[in-house]
């Protein structure tokens, strides 16, 4: 029986030429480190969308205090228009007025509430509406941080600190080693095998070698593709770190300008308005100013309330907006 057993057994071996193993290793990591560079200015953006949107959160809260503030000190103004009226120091035309007045501060509250509820309700869908309660709310206020950094400074922050302007560097790495690879694959591998054979009680071994001889092929289109794919990550590459310069000088110049907005009312206009809205208050509700100067006063210090509050809503964006082409939220 054992002189009629016939049995084969085999064994072969792929000797990879030209460092295929170590080219394809370092080209997967090179695309990860591409990948991952890619997540972060992902994440960078949607840092900004949220910080803006917060923003507008904290100016439609800031516009409802206001017109609360406002609603409430001019039912005041109503109460003590009401009884003049009663008393015969004020015409019935007057106190039509300043009614007609209070309907548009509490027209202005009804509003105020709905832009806080909708930027709300944006924001909510930048954190996720499965994050937060469906009565949630945020706390801070419109803040004014002064940056003393200079451009060139920001300019160098930015080359350091860009997520995408490393995702185009390393893309060109990533082309390089793409590059690599396919010389790598241009050459042809060694095949090894040994075959062992028993037939009729006679037992045999042999050894092949094999491989392919590169006439035509030896990975010319490949290779070509690759370098041109070289090109082009330099190009990219070149392309973002020109719009990165361009987002540090057109977020430095609109943080600068909002900067001076806010000087020009923390200097001087704000404490003005005030003081202005207060006397025409004081003399009007001793009949010493004129029904048109306190309501004209009145709407010039609420007009000025609201566009400081809208400046500091903007810098506060704008200086997001400079985190976002630096690349960092640690500005110096």
């Amino acid at each position: 029986i054992e002189n009629d057993a016939q049995f084969d057994l085999g064994i072969s071996y792929l000797i990879e030429r030209g460092k295929k193993r170590q080219h394809r290793l370092q080209a997967a990591k090179d695309q990860t480190a591409v990948s991952r560079s890619t997540v972060t200015d992902n994440e960078r953006t949607l840092i900004f969308n949220t910080s803006q949107q917060f923003i507008s959160v904290l100016l439609a809260q800031s516009t409802l205090d206001l017109a609360k503030q406002d609603a409430a000190s001019f039912q005041q103004t109503v109460d003590i228009s009401e009884s003049r009226y009663k008393t015969g120091d004020m015409s019935e035309s007057d106190l039509l007025k300043i009614k007609l007045q209070l309907l548009q501060f509490q027209s202005d509250l009804s509003a105020a509430k709905l832009a806080k509820i909708q930027a709300l309700a944006g924001l909510r869908q930048f954190i996720g509406f499965e994050s937060v309660a469906d009565d949630f709310d945020v706390s801070g206020d419109l803040d004014y941080q002064p940056v003393h950094a200079d451009l060139q400074a920001l300019k160098g922050l930015a080359m350091q600190d860009r997520p995408d302007l490393r995702a185009a560097q390393e893309g060109v790495t990533a082309a390089r080693s793409q590059e690599a690879l396919m010389r790598a694959n241009g050459k042809k591998d060694l095949g090894v095998s040994f075959d062992y054979t028993h037939t009729a009680g006679i037992n045999s071994g042999a050894f092949y070698f094999n491989i392919d001889l590169p006439i035509f092929d030896r990975n010319q289109g490949e290779i070509a593709r690759a370098r041109f794919a070289i090109t082009q990550a330099e190009e990219t590459a070149l392309e973002t770190a020109q719009q990165v310069n361009t987002d540090i000088i057109d977020a430095y110049g609109a943080l600068r300008s909002n900067d001076e907005i806010i000087q020009l009312y923390q200097n001087g206009y704000i404490d003005q308005a005030k003081q202005s809205r207060d006397i025409t208050e004081y003399a009007y509700k001793r009949g010493a100013a004129s029904l048109l100067d306190f309501l004209d006063a009145e709407r010039t210090y609420r007009s000025n309330q609201l566009a400081y509050r809208q400046a500091l809503a903007s810098y506060m964006t704008a200086l997001e907006q400079m985190r976002q082409a630096v690349g960092t939220r640690d500005l110096p």
